[in-house]
């Protein structure tokens, strides 16, 4: 169920922790780390530096005692079913994204994630940066649900779920919400998020009274579930991976080039310089003193004010 794609290039010379990057062992930020650890071996000596460049083709480079090699890019759709986890080590033992795509042969790991109890759309890939890039908020790749709750949310409880609610980690919010069913006394709708907080679907819903019963992603940003099955998955195709450079690209020159907002605490004004005797005035019941400078005049700093709770 998948396309294939052409050999990666890789430089004869090649910086350590991007050589890792390309051999499916994480973001280089990731591989930094894992570098620094002393699990990397280049011709079988320990390497803490991650910037010394490596010639793969002419040189051993191992982590934890298995040799790398570089990999082609694999970008893949899955329908991730429930029951599945995300992470790629657990030590439960359970049933784990990645071993759906034992036949792949590559390093694999998620774009972001979904909990264990929910289903729907996952990017999956060997391109740590990428996927780094497509899961962080910054650059505004929106996640859609199809979520069925319990009850009928008031239209009231729905412009609460747009306007946002805090929590621990700050203000939770959908974009969009809109009813497209019902089941018995449960609710269908489909929600957007602007970035994945975890759990952050059910818990805003539970902020309002309804549980969620089910949970399902189905796009991320302009990539649609389609009729994929639980467990299925697709190779991404190449008009979609364009699709997803296109927004990377877009919101990271539209940060750059977006001003940096001011602070809103205002700025505390200057102090003004030492007015004339004439238009001094001395402390009320106290005379001038000597040399014609008067008393100074006592400054009562205003009370902070408390702060407000996020939740």
């Amino acid at each position: 169920m998948h396309t294939s794609t052409p050999p990666v290039e890789v430089p004869a010379e090649h910086r350590l922790q991007k050589f890792l990057a390309s051999a499916g062992l994480g973001s280089r930020r990731q591989c930094e780390e894992l570098i620094r650890t002393g699990r990397v071996l280049v011709d079988g000596e320990p390497i803490n530096n991650p910037g010394i460049n490596v010639d793969p083709e002419k040189q051993v480079i191992e982590f934890d005692g298995e040799r790398l090699r570089p990999q082609p890019a694999r970008y893949f759709v899955l329908n991730k079913p429930k029951g599945v986890i995300c992470t790629n080590h657990d030590p439960a033992g359970r049933f784990r994204v990645v071993d759906l795509f034992e036949k792949e042969r590559v390093r694999l790991f998620t774009v972001g994630r979904l909990d264990e109890d929910s289903e729907g759309l996952l990017i999956v890939t060997n391109q740590g940066d990428f996927a780094n890039q497509l899961a962080h908020p910054r650059y505004r790749i929106y996640r859609t649900y199809r979520v069925q709750v319990t009850g009928s949310p008031s239209p009231e409880k729905l412009t609460q779920l747009k306007d946002g609610m805090f929590f621990r980690e700050g203000k939770f919010k959908f974009l969009q919400v809109k009813r497209v069913g019902k089941q018995g006394k449960s609710t269908f709708l489909e929600v957007t998020l602007g970035e994945g907080q975890n759990r952050e679907v059910r818990r805003l819903f539970a902020r309002i009274g309804h549980k969620v019963m089910t949970l399902q992603r189905i796009a991320f940003g302009p990539i649609k579930l389609g009729k994929l099955k639980p467990g299925e998955y697709r190779a991404l195709r190449p008009a979609e991976l364009e699709q997803l450079r296109e927004i990377l690209t877009r919101n990271r020159s539209t940060m750059k080039t977006t001003p940096k907002t001011e602070s809103k605490r205002p700025r505390r004004e200057s102090r003004p310089k030492a007015e004339s005797e004439e238009r001094r005035t001395p402390r009320s019941g106290q005379p001038a003193r000597s040399g014609g400078h008067p008393a100074k005049k006592r400054i009562t700093r205003p009370t902070k004010r408390p702060k407000r709770s996020n939740d």
